[in-house]
């Protein structure tokens, strides 16, 4: 009951700062590669940016969780081309990870930051990594919450994993889900997303499923399956192609000098701790954090403890 109260204390210290930080981020276009791209940033001190899981994601979640931080820092938080309130491309083969990349580097000249701390979630941890091995004089400090090293471990870590739990778990379900596979239906298709969609997912993504995830109140568009599909493929809950499909960090990562802080969970069901716990080998350098009563969001599920780490790490007093 302790445990509960203390937690439930904190989410509600939380979520009131949520509230009184509302509409302190104000959206603003920036002009990069000939797209609109939404950019929202606060505060003063060492710049951070954040950046967004998926692919699909907009900011907004990162911006519920972080967003206090511009209290003691700058914060930068965007979405990507295609998320949130920036603008669709053109030809989605414009969706890769390294035009993530360059969206990120034209933030950061755009703002004129000389180097900045970077902070990825999930998908975001790809794009950071990928940054640091492109761009290392541009960052201070690198942060990778949950994330993957590769396109393997996106495939066995992440999908094969929920696949496996939707499968022994709800085997009524999955009976349907069967079925249409051998009819032909991949992920993308939308008779096939109506039924695959409609798993309780929760308990994937958290130990605590009665947490609410944090948002903004004037969050818009957090999610894209066309950046999704185009990005994983278009089977890609089952078979990981695209840009992510090709992706393989692991045996450029131990060349990284850039302080870094990984940061896993216990019960995470995307990110499974069998291949989180790789990054010691292949990463050796690394701060390495297991938060033992988190699943995939661990800043929520632990927030006091993942403050003090997050905060000790980035040196924010």
């Amino acid at each position: 009951m302790k445990t509960y109260i203390t937690l439930l204390f904190f989410l509600c210290t939380c979520l009131s700062v949520q509230a009184q930080d509302k509409n302190v981020f104000k959206p603003k276009s920036h002009k990069i590669n000939g797209y609109n791209i939404n950019v929202e940033t606060k505060g003063k001190g060492n710049p951070i940016v954040f950046i967004a899981g998926g692919p699909g994601n907009s900011h907004d979640y990162l911006q519920g969780n972080f967003g206090h931080y511009h209290k003691k820092n700058q914060v930068v938080f965007f979405d990507g081309l295609g998320r949130g309130l920036s603008e669709d491309a053109k030809d989605n083969s414009e969706y890769t990870v390294d035009n993530d990349v360059e969206i990120l580097e034209s933030i950061r000249k755009a703002l004129k930051i000389k180097k900045w701390s970077v902070v990825g979630h999930s998908y975001g941890t790809l794009v950071a990594q990928a940054y640091v091995l492109k761009y290392p004089e541009a960052i201070e400090k690198m942060v990778l919450i949950n994330g993957f090293h590769s396109g393997l471990m996106w495939q066995e870590a992440n999908c094969d994993t929920y696949n496996f739990y939707s499968k022994t778990h709800f085997p009524e379900k999955w009976r349907l889900v069967d079925s249409l596979r051998k009819e032909g239906f991949v992920s993308s298709d939308p008779e096939f997303k109506e039924v695959y969609g409609s798993f309780p997912t929760k308990y994937i993504y958290y130990h605590n499923t009665e947490l609410i995830r944090l948002m903004p109140p004037d969050a818009k568009r957090t999610w894209s399956d066309e950046v999704y599909y185009t990005m994983v493929g278009r089977d890609g809950d089952f078979h990981v192609t695209g840009c992510i499909g090709d992706i393989d960090f692991r045996r450029q990562l131990k060349d990284v000098k850039v302080p870094t802080l990984i940061v896993a969970g216990r019960y995470d069901g995307v990110s499974t701790p069998e291949y989180a716990l790789q990054y010691k080998q292949f990463m050796p350098q690394a701060q390495f954090v297991m938060f033992e009563k988190s699943g995939h969001n661990p800043y929520l599920e632990e927030a006091r403890a993942f403050s003090e780490v997050f905060d000790k790490f980035m040196k924010i007093k």
